[in-house]
């Protein structure tokens, strides 16, 4: 069992807890960075830290074989610390206010290419009950044709409600080919749904509706055996099982087809503006990775196929 803490770090926690509302797991994550700093001053008092012990202690951390990641991790616990610090007037100046971690690589999003995701949507599974076999068909449509996140895609309802927009729930128009939504940042946006998620959702709608043992009460489009909203979780595991059952050589996850989404759409158009307002990126340095994907499949293109690509020394 970890010892006590400080007093300052216990009133920060409770804080943290209380009136910033952040998450248990961010709670935990923060003690540890924080009793983490503990150890790297013993006997020192936090609040007696100035910017070059907690430069030398990044750096240590560093040496030690924390990554950047980690690293951004224990500067934004210690930096939360020192801000309400300050606001308690228990320190001048925030001491960690101007360290930054190395910057971590930034990894390519993975994308099925055309044919797989294809083969994906297009997958028939012999003997499959009809009723689940409709709803994944409808939910991988979404997902690759329109570039859902997946908590998008559960958060849809079958019909727009004015308490489900008030809690944030998106529904697609099919008369007008368009998905509502609310992503990140609360940013609503509204996408176009392809005729094959369409007629995927009319196929979907026409038996989600009759079946009364499964208490369609519920407004959610897509809806588990109980008739209760699907949870992401359950999305994941659908999906993981469609892809090996289609016979796909990677483990297929929902955010992968948002990326083979932007990635194909812009190997097609080439328009990166237009795919950040589908994707609902705020800004377009985040849509900018699917240009490196895009020139990682033309530079394949040109091995295969360029003449002079396999030049002999």
């Amino acid at each position: 069992m970890p010892g006590p803490l400080p007093a300052e770090l216990a009133h920060y926690l409770q804080y943290a807890r209380v009136q910033k509302r952040l998450a248990q797991r961010t709670l935990r994550l923060y003690e540890g960075e924080l009793r983490r700093l503990l150890t790297l001053f013993p006997g020192r008092p936090l609040l007696q830290l100035g910017p070059a012990d907690l430069r030398h202690g990044i750096a240590r951390l560093h040496a030690a074989g924390h990554g950047p990641r980690s690293l951004s991790l224990a500067l934004s616990a210690w930096r939360g610390f020192y801000v309400w610090a300050g606001g308690q007037g228990l320190v001048a100046a925030n001491p960690a206010q101007d360290l930054r971690a190395p910057k971590a690589a930034r990894l390519l999003p993975k994308a099925l290419p055309v044919d797989e995701a294809v083969r994906l949507a297009d997958f028939v599974q012999d003997g499959a009950d009809p009723w689940l076999q409709a709803r994944d068909v409808a939910m991988v449509e979404l997902l690759y044709g329109c570039g859902l996140r997946v908590a998008e895609l559960v958060g849809l309802d079958v019909a727009p409600s004015a308490p489900g927009q008030a809690q944030g729930r998106g529904w697609v128009d099919l008369q007008a080919a368009e998905a509502h939504v609310l992503g990140k940042g609360s940013k609503r946006r509204t996408v176009p749904v392809g005729r094959a998620a369409l007629a995927a959702l009319r196929a979907w709608l026409a038996l989600r509706e009759p079946a009364p043992a499964r208490h369609t009460a519920c407004e959610a489009l897509f809806i588990g055996r109980r008739g209760t909203r699907l949870s992401a979780q359950s999305v994941w595991q659908r999906l993981r099982r469609r892809g090996q059952l289609a016979g796909l050589a990677v483990p297929v996850h929902p955010h992968m087809l948002r990326h083979s989404f932007a990635s194909h759409l812009l190997q097609s158009s080439g328009d990166l503006r237009a795919v950040q307002e589908l994707l609902g990126h705020a800004n377009i340095s985040t849509t900018q990775v699917y240009t490196r994907l895009d020139f990682q499949h033309l530079a394949k293109v040109y091995d295969q196929a360029h003449p002079r690509a396999h030049r002999k020394p």
